[in-house]
Formats: C-alpha cells, sequence, structure tokens
C-alpha cells in the first residue's frame, strides 16, 4: 500500500507558503511573477524544500515544496500594506516590481530593485514565508486568486 492510500492522517501545517499579486497583471505576467517570488524562498528557507521524488521505475526528479503554495492577488494598494506588514514582522519575503518586465537577466533585475527606495517601490508581486497566523496578517485584504 502507498502514501496516497494508507490511510494516514492528512499532513498539517502550521506554517505557509503565499504568494501575492497585483490584480491587473496579464496571464503570463502572473505566472512568470509567481515562478520568480517561489524560486527565492526555496533558495534561503530550505526547509521549505521536500526530499527528491522518483517514479515507479526509479527514475529521479528534483525536490519541490514540502507544502501548497497559495496564490492571492489584491490591489496596488493591497500589495503596498502587505509589503509594509512582511517588513515589520521580518518574515522570509521576495518581491517583484513592474521595472523587473523590462530587463533580462538577474543582474539588472537586482541593479532596477536597488534603485528604488522601499517607499516607492512598483510592486506586482510578493512572496512570503512563516507561522500560518502571520502569513495570514500580512495578506489581510488580498483574495484567493481565481
Amino acid at each position: 500500500m502507498n502514501d496516497l492510500t494508507n490511510g494516514a492522517e492528512p499532513v498539517r501545517f502550521d506554517t505557509k507558503i503565499a504568494v501575492l499579486l497585483r490584480e491587473d497583471l496579464e496571464p503570463w505576467q502572473r505566472l512568470n511573477v509567481t515562478a520568480f517570488l517561489v524560486s527565492g524562498l526555496g533558495s534561503q528557507v530550505p526547509e521549505v524544500i521536500g526530499e527528491p521524488y522518483e517514479d515507479a521505475d526509479g527514475v529521479g526528479y528534483l525536490p519541490m515544496f514540502r507544502q501548497p503554495v497559495l496564490v492571492f492577488q489584491g490591489t496596488k494598494e493591497t500589495l503596498t500594506a502587505a509589503h509594509a506588514r512582511v517588513l515589520s514582522r521580518s518574515l522570509p519575503r521576495a518581491l517583484f516590481t513592474s521595472d523587473l518586465f523590462t530587463t533580462g537577466n538577474d543582474r539588472d533585475n537586482r541593479a532596477a530593485v536597488r534603485a528604488v527606495p522601499t517607499a516607492e517601490l512598483d510592486l506586482v508581486g510578493l512572496s512570503v514565508y512563516g507561522p500560518k497566523n502571520a502569513v495570514d496578517k500580512v495578506l489581510k485584504g488580498a483574495r484567493m486568486h481565481p
């Protein structure tokens, strides 16, 4: 009997991985921003990464997050408020600004963010990881992505 059918209790997490997207993004932008944002969490918070995968034939695959990633959306104002809250709580976070749609590499991405004061960042996405209640407070006013 495998793990999917052994009747084990569902796994519950005390933590949450969440992405908040600005609601006016194009579909391709939503996907791109989400992918970039979650990549930062995996590199800096190793406990979010599970074990490698293997299929029945023994072919190996890279490990992924050990828990779901919840995607939310909100207005520009919702993102600005969430950004202030995530900074005040010192939670692990990644950001994506509108300027990053015009760059083509990591060096230019970092320079684009570095050139703008915190209060003036034109946020289009934010990811956060932490205790469920803390992440929920950061996301206040956001709604689940449809």
